[in-house]
């Protein structure tokens, strides 16, 4: 065991038992590190949307994570040129999540992060459902706790960046514990 890697050894065995608690298995989480801006780059957990939208087919090494204009995504984008072939961070609220996903893929969007508008959600993953249309959506749609979306967005207005970069999907189970950097805000 490395020296100090005692709290992460306990916490890799302690996260199985969390998670099972809140009634998801790690195989229901998908992964993605923010590479820049470095003041955040750490390894963001995202729950996909149960049933709607589509999956990833490859990994993205790098690619912007372009918060949508307006935050709430449903309708018109003014920011949406940004968008294509990028993925889109939305707000919950004001729409369903499947039409915040459509309007993303209707600008041309690779995936959305959907995250939770109340900011100071760090614990609570909302299962993202179809709504009544019988709309469908083709790009992936992944939910992401309040506190994260907040903290990636307050860090872009800082910096003055249009956007992030990140890596996704990332596989954690090919990363040593010790170097799992997961945002200190949302350990349980």
């Amino acid at each position: 065991m490395v020296p100090g890697a005692a709290g992460w050894y306990f916490f890799a065995l302690w996260l199985p038992a969390c998670v099972a608690a809140h009634g998801l298995r790690i195989h229901d989480y998908l992964y993605f590190q923010v590479l820049s801006p470095g003041d955040i780059r750490y390894i963001f957990t995202a729950t996909p949307a149960k049933d709607f939208g589509g999956i990833f087919h490859t990994r993205y090494e790098q690619i912007h994570l372009v918060p949508a204009e307006p935050p709430e995504a449903c309708g018109e984008l003014s920011n949406g040129f940004f968008i294509q072939d990028q993925i889109a961070l939305v707000e919950r609220g004001g729409c369903s999540f499947l039409s915040k996903t459509r309007v993303v893929q209707e600008h041309g969007g690779r995936a959305v992060i959907i995250s939770d508008n109340a900011v100071d959600n760090d614990s609570f993953y909302v299962e993202m459902i179809q709504d009544s249309t019988q709309r469908t959506v083709d790009i992936p749609a992944l939910f992401l706790l309040g506190r994260d979306g907040y903290m990636i967005r307050r860090s872009l207005e800082q910096h003055g960046l249009p956007w992030a970069i990140i890596s996704i999907p990332v596989n954690v189970t090919s990363i040593p514990t010790f170097e799992l950097l997961q945002p200190p805000w949302t350990f349980w």
